[in-house]
């Protein structure tokens, strides 16, 4: 009998705000509504999907690999909806020049599609696009050599600058396919203290890592430093550690088409922010506010007045 039931808006976003927070009782709390209506929301989805978009553990709600899958049209489909609906943003015939700053993950993992769709959008809106480091952003919008900048705000603690984060991408250690840490109920950062570890440098990531490894009487077993987020993807993949990176730069398959898996910790690793930042007081031009605009409407920022 062919399945004619049809997946709302309703269920996507229920299921989007579960995938976020990790637990029914968040995302319910998150979103004002019952526990009850999501566990039915996400059941029936994943009845019309065919597959379970969930694996039910005591820590909570952790995407399957379809899952994952399912995340990423799910946000597309909600910034469509966004976008078809949305009349707050500026007329599309704005024009105008933004030097525009950003860190090497924002660049290789964050901004392309939004940078594809600002310019479908605003054909006449010129974004020079510069890749920095963190403290020569800082430095560039001080003193106004760069008009805005999207980077990670969590690293972020200039006076001098505004900031509005967008989006936070949950940390989770990373694991070979069959890795004896799946098999266990709760995985702690004394644990991954045990293994070999993968330290990622790029963007400030071993320092970020280190202040929450500072917290515990832990410290990771650092087996190989290094810059690139494929060289950590390869080396987890193919059994040669374990690194604890955000779901952003998540891609579950190495070059070499071996499987990797994530774990949620259960001791607090902090998300990695990531947003937009500006001088403060500066004078927005109406390229800086369509760039700021179009951020607020894609990650439902409010406009604060």
């Amino acid at each position: 009998m062919e399945n004619c039931v049809a997946i709302s808006l309703r269920q996507i976003r229920y299921f989007v705000a579960t995938a976020e927070q990790g637990q029914i009782t968040q995302a319910a709390s998150a979103l004002s509504i019952s526990q009850s209506a999501i566990t039915t929301s996400i059941k029936e989805l994943e009845e019309t999907v065919g597959a379970e978009l969930f694996s039910r553990s005591p820590q909570g709600m952790e995407l399957t690999p379809i899952g994952r899958q399912f995340l990423f049209h799910a946000y597309d489909i909600l910034n469509k909806v966004e976008e078809a609906t949305s009349l707050r943003v500026p007329a599309g015939d704005v024009e105008g020049s933004l030097t525009l700053a950003a860190t090497y993950t924002v660049i290789g993992y964050f901004l392309p599609n939004h940078l594809e769709r600002l310019k479908r959008n605003y054909p006449r809106l010129n974004i020079q696009l510069f890749e920095l480091t963190r403290e020569a952003i800082e430095e560039g919008l001080l003193s106004n050599r760069y008009d805005i900048a999207v980077l990670l705000t969590s690293n972020v603690q200039n006076p001098d600058l505004t900031m509005e984060t967008l989006i936070g991408s949950r940390r989770r250690l990373w694991v070979p396919s069959k890795h004896r840490l799946l098999q266990q109920e709760a995985v702690s950062l004394k644990d991954v203290a045990a293994e070999p570890y993968i330290m990622l440098t790029v963007d400030e990531a071993a320092h970020t890592s280190l202040k929450y490894w500072s917290k515990t009487a832990f410290q990771p077993h650092v087996v190989l430093r290094t810059s690139s987020v494929e060289a950590v993807r390869s080396m987890v993949a193919n059994g040669q550690g374990v690194a604890i990176l955000s779901d952003m730069v998540l891609r579950p398959w190495s070059l070499e088409g071996r499987r990797i898996e994530t774990i949620v910790l259960s001791d607090p690793v902090p998300a990695m922010d990531i947003g937009l930042a500006w001088r403060r007081n500066i004078e927005f031009t109406p390229a800086m506010e369509v760039f700021r605009s179009y951020f607020r409407q894609a990650f439902y920022i409010p406009t604060l007045r």
